[in-house]
């Protein structure tokens, strides 16, 4: 959820830090701060808000407030980048937190400080027996400044470090007796050559420099000085040099391996002309959906698609004698797995069942060893979504995990991993994570039905060859976008807005729900559309906006039938439909058409106007659709 950055090399560090924390933003973060090795002492400077208060902090000059973007952005990275001429040093530390042990505030911000100033730490996660911890050092005379859990940790490896003369015994020392999630970078003022990094159920990289290197929670951080990370393993630490990196297990034994090297540029990192992340990342989907489909389908020598490959390949026989799926997320990815229990009943005809992440681990399942556990989680070190998958694997079941980020901890716990190639999402709100998300469950789904023989070669190349078809679909879609902004702009001020669908249509109604109120902050809920009739229809009224997503031909009749009640109830409607015979003529106030496609998979097509609905309405209200309230991209703390 925060972000952590770490630098070493031959430049001054608190630009470099600054302009890196300044690529976490998407994290969500309510402070800021950086700890900086001056070469006498760590200068710690911490500020509440945004980035941009630290740097005016840190220089005592403020960015003027003015109406044209460009000009403010670039004042901004010009004060970034005087804030070297203030705090100088060549090693440094930073963080953005989003506070969850003690109010946003400059004195609760990381980094944190021992007593007399000498270790610096930042962290990421929780420290589940910090009160515990609190109170033993309290005893021994430790004063504490802050409400955090996060202080306990530098006055532990403070304390050890007065007992074995040495940081890195310090550190493994700390390590042994918390429990919890953490990633931590510590500095300490009698090591000026080192920084000490180590991560357990957070995320945290090592980026490898020329003479430089760097540890951070995520790779666009970094991007702007190297392409080669180690993404850090669980339980792993790593000592930075200026000229090399030392990577150890908590036991302190060496471990050897070699450095990933990130493909994707720093422009795909950046909005590209686009005003928001969110809608480049909303016209990126033909592209995430093609590069995440076309390694995946196999083809005859004629060129037609019979089969879907996975890398791996390594759970065939499972899926043979498997009697049930089981798949958990969280949010978003949660809804594309209720898409999914549709897809793998219909095509693969396999009982599913699928819980929320944070309620599963909690309710003592009932799990058989022959079940598929699959877990889905955009960033891949969603804390619930790791619970779940350990509890599964502790009960022998497989585990696929399907995720956007390689490397992650979910993709290294999981038996098999189906990686969605969407390429890094910024914009807090998924668009793209998702819709690849359910591809690639679609793909699973036809993989499982061919091997168990309830799909037929026929029906499966029919499938694939409509897949094949999507993401030339979605840019239909795309490029008819007006229609949705111009009806958003009628509709951006009404009291709810409820989406009602049918089997498929109402798993996409949660998504496309979740959406609006993330980015626009409007009240929206999702309702099967049989449903209404059973309570939701009481709150109808003329400031409601009901929005139908009807793709099943079969029930064009049922879902018409709905939007005539709610629309004689002084309701404004909405269908998203396929439909060309006109169905739902006279009982619309606006038809928004897709292009035609198998209501099987049509999940991939109705969402994308809701995605576009949802951001549209959040730029009528005046609000940021990248970062939305309250919300960040990676939720790693329960």
């Amino acid at each position: 959820m925060c972000g952590i950055v770490g630098y070493i090399g031959n430049k001054n560090a608190t630009p470099v830090l600054i302009k890196a924390l300044k690529k976490l933003e998407y994290r969500g973060y309510d402070s800021a701060g950086v700890a900086i090795y001056s070469g006498d002492e760590i200068v710690v400077q911490k500020a509440k808000g945004k980035l941009i208060n630290l740097a005016e902090k840190i220089t005592g000059q403020i960015v003027p407030e003015t109406k044209e973007h460009k000009a403010y952005a670039e004042a901004e990275m010009a004060l970034y980048e005087k804030t070297g001429d203030f705090v100088k040093g060549n090693m440094g530390i930073g963080h953005t937190r989003w506070a969850t042990h003690g109010e946003p505030s400059d004195t609760n911000s990381h980094p944190h400080t021992n007593m007399d100033g000498t270790i610096s730490i930042v962290h990421n996660g929780i420290i589940e027996n910090y009160a515990e911890l609190k109170s033993k050092l309290q005893a021994q005379g430790v004063v504490f400044q802050s409400q955090t859990d996060t202080e306990v940790v530098v006055h532990l490896i403070d304390k050890f470090y007065k007992e074995e003369k040495d940081i890195f015994k310090a550190v493994r020392r700390t390590l042994q007796i918390l429990e919890g999630s953490y990633a931590l970078g510590v500095l300490c003022k009698d090591y000026p050559d080192r920084i000490i990094a180590c991560r357990k159920e957070s995320p945290l990289i090592v980026g490898v420099g020329k003479g430089e290197n760097f540890i951070a929670s995520d790779v666009p951080a970094i991007l702007e000085h190297t392409r080669d990370v180690y993404y850090l393993g669980e339980k792993e630490l790593v000592v930075l040099y200026s000229d090399h990196v030392d990577l150890f297990n908590f036991d302190g034994e060496k471990i050897i391996k070699q450095p990933s090297h990130v493909e994707w540029d720093m422009d795909a990192a950046e909005k590209g002309g686009y005003p928001h992340f969110m809608i480049k990342e909303i016209h990126e989907q033909p592209k995430g959906l093609t590069d995440t489909m076309r390694p995946r389908i196999v083809k005859d020598g004629e060129g037609k698609p019979t089969d879907v490959y996975f890398e791996e390949n390594k759970m065939d026989d499972a899926w043979r004698k498997a009697k049930r799926v089981v798949i958990t997320a969280c949010g978003t990815a949660y809804h594309a797995g209720v898409v999914a229990k549709y897809a793998f009943e219909k095509i693969a005809r396999m009982k599913v069942d699928v819980d929320v992440a944070s309620e599963f681990r909690y309710r003592n399942p009932i799990l058989d060893k022959d079940d598929i556990f699959i877990v889905i989680s955009q960033s891949g070190e969603t804390a619930d979504t790791l619970s779940a998958l350990r509890l599964a694997k502790n009960e022998g079941l497989k585990v696929v995990a399907i995720t956007n980020c390689v490397g992650s901890t979910v993709s290294r716990e999981a038996d098999d991993v189906i990686y969605t190639l969407a390429g890094p999402e910024i914009a807090v709100a998924s668009t793209k994570a998702y819709t690849t998300q359910v591809l690639c469950l679609f793909l699973l789904a036809i993989k499982a039905g061919k091997l168990r023989g309830t799909l037929s070669q026929e029906d499966a190349t029919k499938l694939l060859c409509e897949l094949e078809s999507i993401p030339a679909k979605v840019q239909q879609i795309l490029d008819n976008q007006d229609v949705i902004q111009k009806f958003a702009s009628k509709q951006f001020n009404k009291d709810k807005i409820f989406y009602i669908g049918r089997q498929f249509d109402s798993a996409t109604s949660l998504e496309s729900a979740l959406k609006l109120k993330e980015v626009s902050y409007m009240h929206s809920e999702a309702f099967a559309a049989g449903e209404l009739k059973h309570g939701p229809i009481a709150l109808i009224d003329p400031q409601t906006l009901v929005v139908a997503i009807a793709s099943e031909p079969a029930l064009y009749d049922k879902i018409g039938s709905n939007m005539v009640e709610v629309r004689s109830r002084g309701a404004t409607v909405l269908v998203i439909t396929q439909d060309e015979s006109g169905s739902f003529e006279g009982k619309a106030d606006e038809i928004f058409k897709i292009p035609e496609c198998s209501s099987t998979l049509a999940s991939l097509l109705t969402v994308i106007p809701a995605q576009l609905f949802a951001y549209y309405c959040a730029i009528q209200r005046g609000y940021d659709p990248d970062k939305p309230k309250n919300l960040a991209k990676s939720v790693t703390v329960e």
